[in-house]
């Protein structure tokens, strides 16, 4: 009558899988108990015993029921055809025990075994062996066949189908558990791979920051030691030291980006407008900002993510406009907020660099994962023009 489920494998005593698995043992051990304290009763109570006669056709009866008894503790995926020939030989037998024995408690097999069909069976074959358990018990106390219990009236009989109900409901009470288990475990799962799929995005944001940072550095650092190591063939020592200071420039601006980045990196949420204000102003345009509309907080990823978008655009205007004017615009919408970083043309020479062409990717990549849309490409008309806008619009 107890529940009965398939044995626990091991698994660790950790999470909902742990949980089950020390519930299950614990509902196993309970289960044993109560099997053994059944069979013990019966073998010390039951009577007549023997080896001979209706004393050995009792023991015979007591074993067949406790075999029968102990099919309580079979995986629950056992195959029926090894279980229900079981538990009908052991209705019959446990009839036959309650028609053939004097006194004892045999008579509690057929209890117990109509519980667990409850519990073993779909509903109608439970239903309909636990009839039969009843009638065979009912008929044997009714029409007296056998010279035993006649102290028990027949109607003790027609209840021993009853716990079949007991069964059923204690299978549907684990079914239930059981759903609550894997989803509680599917749950988990989904929550790790979340888990792993945000260490993968972090991982790209940490990737697109160092590129950032040196791509365009690097490239521009090595272009000038190059020129300045083919200078040297040439005696030109001039341009060997213009080129040598060009690197020193690219150096300190690399520092000031990296400076930036881990600032990025190491901080939860950065000041917007005041962390814009300082870029530019670090890279030598002061008084560049212009803010419109009401100033809000925005999501730290928001706001790191519009800074490294500023950040790349002013390294792309300082490197491919030297000297030309350029301005940052913030403006906040009710439902958006945008960034605009405009450049004029070149007033001054410059050296051309080269680049991964990754900066742009990059920028749109940021865009993308905050919803936004990016928009770039040369100025057409004002008094920008011949110059670069980059303008990034997101939500929020």
């Amino acid at each position: 009558m107890s529940v009965n489920t398939s044995s626990p494998r091991p698994t660790p005593d950790q999470g909902p899988g742990g949980h089950r698995t020390v519930l299950l043992r614990q509902d196993g051990a309970v289960r044993w108990v109560v099997t053994l304290v059944v069979i013990a009763s019966a073998f010390l109570t039951t009577r007549p015993i023997g080896l001979t006669g209706r004393g050995l056709a009792v023991l015979l009866l007591l074993v067949v029921c406790s075999l029968a008894l102990t099919s309580r503790h079979l995986p629950a995926d056992c195959p029926p055809r090894i279980t229900l020939p079981l538990l009908t030989g052991g209705v019959l037998a446990a009839a036959a025990l309650t028609g053939l024995s004097s006194s004892g408690s045999g008579f509690l097999f057929a209890y117990f075994l109509a519980g667990h069909i409850g519990f073993r069976f779909p509903a109608r074959q439970a239903l309909a062996l636990a009839a039969l358990t009843s009638l065979l018990c009912g008929a044997v106390l009714y029409f007296g066949l056998g010279p035993g219990h006649q102290q028990l009236p027949w109607t003790v009989g027609l209840t021993t189908g009853v716990p079949v109900v007991t069964g059923m409901l204690s299978r549907s009470r684990q079914r239930a558990v059981e759903a609550m288990v894997a989803s509680a475990e599917s749950a988990e799962r989904a929550a790790r791979a979340e888990a792993q799929a945000a260490v993968l995005t972090e991982r790209g944001r940490i990737a697109r920051d160092v590129h950032d940072v040196l791509a365009h550095s690097l490239a521009g650092i090595n272009m000038q030691l190059e020129l300045a190591d083919a200078l040297i063939e040439t005696g030109d020592l001039a341009k060997v030291r213009e080129a040598n200071a060009k690197a020193h420039d690219l150096v300190r601006e690399s520092l000031r980006q990296a400076q930036w980045t881990v600032h990025a990196l190491r901080e939860d949420a950065l000041p917007l407008v005041e962390s814009l204000a300082a870029m530019a102003e670090s890279s030598g345009h002061r008084d560049a900002l212009r803010v419109t509309g009401t100033v809000r907080d925005l999501s730290a990823r928001s706001t790191q993510n519009l800074l490294r978008i500023a950040q790349e655009a002013l390294t792309n205007a300082t490197r491919h406009a030297p000297g030309g004017p350029v301005t940052v615009e913030l403006a906040f919408a009710e439902a958006s907020t945008t960034l605009r970083v405009r450049n004029g043309p070149a007033r001054r020479a410059g050296q051309p660099a080269a680049g991964s062409g990754m900066g742009l990717v990059g920028m749109r990549e940021r865009v993308a994962l905050l919803g936004g849309t990016l928009t770039t490409g040369p100025v057409t008309e004002g008094p920008d023009r011949g110059g670069w806008l980059v303008e990034a619009v997101i939500p929020g």
